[in-house]
């Protein structure tokens, strides 16, 4: 195997077109059927399906992605490297965020990490709706920090950061914000805001149906600043991890018999097979006190 074939593999299953493989691998068609035979050959079983003009993976062939992108990224790391030691430039780190992990608690983290790093570029990416740990493997990102640990793989370093409580946020001002806990019919009196890529969303609906409870949204909002925002207003009342508020002038309160926690993790590619910069991110991580400010 070398590393063309791995190259054509995935502009063809990125396509399923092998004009168009070929054509975005720079060669011709024939020679990019070669190529994709010679791999067949040398994995002991066929990679795709030809039926006429239908194209599509095997099963080897989908099982083949992950690890055929890890090779690429892999390559490109080694020429990224290459190329910015030569020319004295700094190391990018490509991380990926959950998009409700807001930035307070990390904040204090990643300057540690420049000043400790003086050669590294951090370079911070929002998690699109789905993307999970998948995408360390993918190569995509070289660190995420996600919100619900993935199951343990031998291919993945999952350093566990810490717990935080669901709570009620309320604007400074209003009238419940002066109890130490909010009762869950003193909640279901007040409007509420919707947000929408809440992990407990799913959780939530499902205790308060339990409960009889019925919330009715006024607003939703995908985004976590618009959704504060509207709560600072007076507008209503939402739901927030307790480390993620980011507008000023909220309060949190705990609600009565509500016990929804979220943990934090990082995670990244294992042992050797990520830079040694990730590497040592990963340990100060471990090593960095995350504890809840007292102001918080």
């Amino acid at each position: 195997m070398d590393l063309n074939q791995v190259r054509y593999f995935l502009n063809l299953a990125e396509s399923l077109n092998f004009t168009e493989a070929a054509r975005v691998s720079g060669v011709s068609q024939p020679s990019l059927t070669k190529a994709i035979q010679r791999l067949e050959d040398e994995l002991g079983g066929p990679v795709l399906f030809r039926d006429g003009k239908d194209t599509r993976l095997t099963a080897l062939g989908r099982d083949l992605i992950v690890e055929f992108m890890r090779i690429q990224s892999a390559l490109t790391n080694i020429h990224e490297l290459a190329e910015n030691s030569i020319a004295g430039r700094s190391r990018k780190i490509n991380i990926g965020v959950a998009s409700t992990i807001a930035p307070r608690t990390f904040s204090a983290f990643w300057a540690h990490i420049l000043r400790e790093l003086p050669e590294v570029e951090l370079h911070l990416h929002p998690l699109e709706p789905g993307e999970t740990e998948t995408e360390v493997l993918s190569g995509k990102y070289d660190i995420c920090l996600l919100t619900n640990p993935p199951e343990p793989n031998f291919k993945l370093a999952i350093q566990p950061l810490f717990e935080e409580q669901l709570r009620l946020a309320l604007a400074n001002d209003h009238p419940l914000s002066d109890l130490d806990e909010v009762s869950q019919e003193q909640m279901m009196e007040q409007p509420y805001i919707d947000r929408i890529h809440c992990e407990f969303r799913t959780q939530l609906i499902k205790h308060f149906m339990d409960r009889d409870i019925v919330m009715r949204p006024r607003f939703q909002s995908e985004r976590e600043d618009w959704v504060q925002q509207m709560v600072a207003q007076g507008a209503g009342v939402c739901t927030v991890p307790e480390r993620s508020l980011i507008s000023k002038g909220l309060v949190l309160r705990p609600v009565k018999d509500l016990t929804l926690s979220r943990h934090v993790s990082m995670v990244a590619i294992s042992g050797s097979g990520n830079p040694r910069e990730v590497r040592v991110i990963l340990g100060k991580a471990r090593e960095f006190d995350w504890s809840l400010p007292s102001d918080s």
